[in-house]
């Protein structure tokens, strides 16, 4: 019988996880493949990491990889690709929000043929109308500036089988990262399967504006490097912007006998200030993210573990595990 593993991201969700665990270990065990929850807490400050040892304590299909601290919910979905055991991956979220009975319709889809598989959210329930127009706008934006073509309305929740992901467990190790842009990225054989999101059984949303703002800028400065070519471009801008005021001014010499000249020069200097701030913000962007990668620091530090020991782990520069 092959097996599946189901991976999930825990931060601080104290109040989600026995609902999580009751409600989907019926439909896994259901399910045709064998199957392990593979549970990765990302160093959460209320009772998780407690309630995640009583369950593997009490079912060997629980594992559980327990971060030093918190690195972010990247870093746990990274972890449990690098300590996962089956022959195919699904990575969800603990609080519901993305339906267990789809891990049925993605094991046929492995039984059909392929490899990596996104699921694409038609509806979510818990979502705002800013948050939605915001993240439409954001697939957008990267489609149009990178030549990577990426999934609208894709989540983290995704399914790839061992041979996929041995591909993300070797080369795409960055610090700085969008994995669910290299999810779609490596290629094999892909689909998509539409769900609809549920609304969060307890807890909030780990994502803040702020954060949010921050994972987009980082996404895009990852995934194209017009930003950088925005020197070139607003160069052009400003030098024809140069020829109409002269030509202008030249104008105003010769038909009022004197040039406007104080509040254009004004304008045009705040403009250009406001250009070359802007160029130089970016460029440090790009030299931050340079900066982070050269200092090759682990992705996460793994404290503890409980069911899988004996698991092979990758490389030591890419995972610390302290026993």
């Amino acid at each position: 019988m092959k097996k599946i593993s189901i991976i999930v991201s825990v931060y601080n969700e104290e109040s989600a996880l026995r609902q999580f665990y009751s409600e989907s270990k019926p439909v896994f065990d259901g399910l045709p493949w064998d199957y392990e929850m593979l549970f990765v807490n990302d160093g959460s400050t209320d009772g998780s990491l407690s309630i995640l040892k009583e369950l593997a304590g009490r079912d060997e299909k629980v594992k559980l990889v327990n971060f030093s601290r918190n690195f972010g919910h990247e870093a746990a979905m990274i972890a449990g690709i690098d300590h996962f055991d089956g022959d195919a991956l699904v990575c969800m979220d603990a609080d519901l929000q993305h339906p267990p009975e789809c891990v049925r319709q993605i094991i046929e889809k492995f039984e059909e043929g392929y490899e990596v598989i996104n699921m694409v959210r038609t509806k979510n329930k818990s979502a705002g109308l800013i948050k939605n127009i915001t993240s439409g706008g954001f697939y957008k934006v990267i489609n149009t500036i990178s030549d990577v073509k990426l999934e609208a309305n894709a989540s983290d929740f995704f399914a790839m089988t061992a041979n996929a992901a041995q591909v993300l467990k070797q080369s795409y190790r960055e610090k700085v990262r969008f994995l669910r842009g290299y999810v779609q990225n490596i290629g094999f054989n892909r689909t998509n399967i539409e769900y609809e999101a549920r609304a969060r059984v307890a807890g909030e949303s780990k994502y803040s504006l702020k954060k949010l703002f921050k994972f987009s800028i980082n996404t895009i400065l990852c995934f194209s490097d017009l930003p950088l070519k925005l020197g070139i471009y607003s160069g052009i801008i400003v030098g024809l912007l140069g020829v109409f005021v002269m030509i202008y001014t030249i104008y105003g010499r010769v038909v009022h006998g004197a040039p406007s000249g104080y509040a254009t020069i004004v304008v045009l200097l705040c403009f250009m200030f406001a250009m070359l701030f802007m160029l130089v913000g970016i460029i440090g962007e790009y030299i931050a993210i340079l900066f982070t990668e050269l200092k090759d620091r682990p992705i996460y530090i793994v404290k503890e573990t409980q069911n899988i020991d004996g698991r092979k782990n990758p490389d030591g520069k890419n995972c610390v595990e302290e026993r």
